[in-house]
């Protein structure tokens, strides 16, 4: 019997956390369907406008490379000017080469 004042006590307390602790969720949940909504329409406005990405400005030694018929060289001069990883690096010049029909 002693655990029920203790209990009674505590139950609002709980209640309030619970509640708020959704309320946030929610409020997260909505913030992060309107952003996927607001992204949705600005690719349609930009694929409408045609407007494309410019490029990342890789160095020009990157594409000596490629030009070169040298991938892995590139990818290793790209990794060392912009400091990306293995995987980043080799898609930007796997993407290099598709944009300029070296593949």
């Amino acid at each position: 019997m002693e655990w029920i004042v203790p209990f009674v006590v505590l139950l609002p307390f709980v209640l309030v956390v619970l509640v708020a602790g959704s309320g946030r969720r929610a409020a997260a949940d909505h913030q992060s369907r309107r952003l996927a909504e607001i992204e949705r329409k600005l690719d349609l406005v930009i694929d409408h406008l045609g407007i494309v990405e410019p490029e990342t400005g890789a160095p020009a030694a990157v594409m000596q490379e490629l030009l070169a018929g040298r991938k892995l060289q590139a990818i290793k001069v790209y990794r060392a000017a912009t400091g990306a990883g293995l995987r980043e690096a080799k898609d930007a010049v796997e993407a290099m080469q598709r944009q300029r029909g070296l593949s």
